[in-house]
């Protein structure tokens, strides 16, 4: 009888061992399909992030047209241009103002980016920017000079 148990228990052992076997094929057939499908799903992610990513960079169209009306010919404003420009004449940002015929907060937002001038502005500044540190102290004086209406 106990050689009748261990045929048993080899037998027994022989057909679950086939029996996973089998189980772990077609486990890993999964395993190795999921694998291949995650592969596929990183590279679109990885594809569509650099397209998120390009599109980030460029300036929104409907933006580009807009301001290549609004600027005159030839003509282009940089905030920190302008205000390099006034600190090298040693100006306020009043004096700016009073030489441009402009309120003290349209220079303040043009410095700072919050705003840009307007196409007669523009000309008016590009009228400035020729001028020379005296010339622009000679016409501070003249509006210094002249009577206000009051």
């Amino acid at each position: 009888m106990s050689h009748f148990a261990a045929q048993l228990k080899t037998e027994i052992s022989r057909i679950s061992k086939k029996e996973s076997r089998a189980q772990a094929i077609v486990l890993k057939k999964t395993q190795a399909t999921h694998r291949a499908e995650i592969a596929d799903l990183k590279k679109r992610i990885a594809t569509l992030e650099a397209v998120v990513h390009r599109l980030g960079k460029t300036p929104a169209r409907s933006t580009s047209p807009v301001k290549a009306e609004d600027e005159p010919q030839g003509l282009r404003f940089r905030a920190d241009g302008f205000a390099s420009l006034r600190k090298k004449w040693g100006l306020s940002a009043a004096q700016m103002a009073l030489l441009l015929g402009v309120s003290n907060q349209s220079v303040y937002h043009w410095e700072t980016g919050k705003s840009k001038p307007r196409a007669a502005q523009l000309q008016a500044i590009a009228a400035v920017r020729k001028l020379g540190k005296k010339e622009v102290a000679a016409r501070l004086a003249q509006h210094a000079t002249e009577p206000t209406d009051a």
